[in-house]
């Protein structure tokens, strides 16, 4: 079976991008891949928006394929083309203060100050996002290749309210 557009016909299935819920009705994203736990495939459901950012080449060619009417078609065929130009970008998972100053930079190896933003970092493997560290904000060029970050940044962010959005966005301004 091929990866497909379909509406969810109930609120159970959760994003594997951002792991929030995918509502009833609202249009998703089926990846299907080989089952670890058994025989056969499997399928993972994202938000369209999120497999654009974590999921690219598997949804540009669904896009391709599918007949199904998909809003924003244009832009998520944008996201997904930045996302495969810049391969680093799908490994970003939110942003957030950091609570101590154990953590390092993956790129700079520098300890991350407790309460200074930093970003979130997974790697895909075998169906799943596995934790993979944090960079400092001021390292994001340089490790993603590009400074273009921060619609990815809020996206997998949903736990901050207004004011820490605004906050995140000026410090990626800046």
């Amino acid at each position: 079976m091929a990866n497909l557009f379909e509406r969810a016909p109930s609120a159970r299935s959760k994003c594997r991008g951002c792991g929030r819920g995918i509502e009833r009705g609202e249009l998703r994203f089926g990846e299907r891949v080989q089952n670890l736990f058994a025989e056969g495939e499997t399928t993972l459901w994202f938000h369209p928006v999120c497999a654009a950012y974590k999921r690219p080449q598997p949804l540009l060619e669904t896009l391709e394929a599918s007949t199904e009417a998909v809003a924003d078609r244009d832009n998520l065929k944008c996201t997904a083309a930045s996302s495969l130009a810049h391969p680093k970008l799908v490994r970003i998972d939110g942003a957030e203060k950091s609570p101590t100053a154990q953590a390092k930079c993956r790129h700079c190896r520098e300890p991350i100050e407790k309460g200074t933003w930093r970003i979130r970092i997974v790697f895909y493997e075998e169906g799943r996002f596995s934790p993979g560290g944090y960079i400092h904000l001021g390292c994001r060029k340089d490790y993603f290749d590009t400074d273009e970050v921060r619609d990815a940044v809020l996206q997998f962010s949903p736990a901050l309210n207004e004011v820490e959005r605004e906050e995140l966005t000026r410090a990626l301004m800046a």
